[in-house]
């Protein structure tokens, strides 16, 4: 079955109740990393990220509305920073691969090691008189 097929047919989470698809989209990923050095208005963020005022509000939106930024009022304006209790559940997704990764560079570190074994036997400055 062609790839078009099979992804139509799949079903798919609101973004806005799915913390993976909200972060599919390129641009949030930035917001979140910029909210992850400290809180800022929505004015900030779009000019840090060359977007518009109301692209940067919709983003912000979607990530307020998955738990990723939480907002704080001060007066008119509003503040928007990283929650990332709401990252929880791609942090242990993402955690599940760990020991296939450590078990990837673990083989990885013995076939070099294997490598330059075998360059240092193959090493005539090594052979026995």
């Amino acid at each position: 079955m062609p790839v078009s097929e099979y992804t139509a047919r799949m079903a798919r989470a609101a973004t806005t109740s799915d913390p993976f698809n909200a972060i599919a989209e390129p641009q949030r990923r930035r917001i979140l990393t910029l909210l992850k050095e400290q809180e800022r208005p929505v004015s900030e963020v779009a000019r840090e990220l060359g977007m518009s005022q109301p692209g940067a509000s919709k983003h912000l939106r979607v990530l307020r509305e998955v738990g990723l930024v939480r907002v704080r009022g001060v007066g008119q304006q509003r503040f928007y920073g990283l929650d990332a209790r709401g990252l929880q559940p791609i942090h242990e997704w993402v955690g599940g691969f760990e020991e296939f990764w450590n078990g990837t560079f673990d083989r990885l570190n013995e076939y070099v090691k294997d490598l330059q074994r075998e360059d240092r036997t193959d090493d005539p400055a090594h052979e026995s008189d």
